[in-house]
């Protein structure tokens, strides 16, 4: 079982950054796949952003180019790097992390079997 705990939410202006991490419970990323994903009220998840254990990063069209997926070998294995954010970008953005890694399945919430609670993400205009 793998336990995902997110950080690093926070409201911030249109144009501003933010960086989220996710601690995982044990060491992970040299066997599974991590992803970020977003929901916003009334909205499905969408995937932002994802990232395998050779480092072969996926991005949303909608984040490319202001999105960085990064992971290292310290305790926050996975993060976030958000830069230039849009009111459009506020939502609730999870960590996941799958055993089952397919490329073709990165970017949707059915590809990962383990989820964090989430963290807050605000963006006003």
């Amino acid at each position: 079982q793998v336990q995902l705990v997110e950080s690093g939410g926070g409201s911030v202006q249109a144009g501003g950054s933010l960086k989220l991490s996710c601690a995982a419970s044990r060491y992970t990323y040299n066997s599974v796949c991590m992803g970020w994903f977003r929901q916003a009220p009334g909205k499905d998840h969408e995937g932002v952003a994802a990232i395998t254990p050779l480092d072969l990063t996926l991005y949303a069209d909608s984040v490319r180019g202001r999105f960085t997926i990064s992971k290292d070998n310290a305790d926050n294995p996975l993060y976030l790097e958000m830069n230039n954010l849009k009111p459009d970008d506020t939502a609730m953005y999870f960590c996941a992390a799958t055993t089952r890694c397919s490329t073709s399945r990165l970017l949707v919430p059915e590809g990962y079997n383990y989820w964090g609670r989430g963290t807050q993400v605000t963006v006003s205009s």
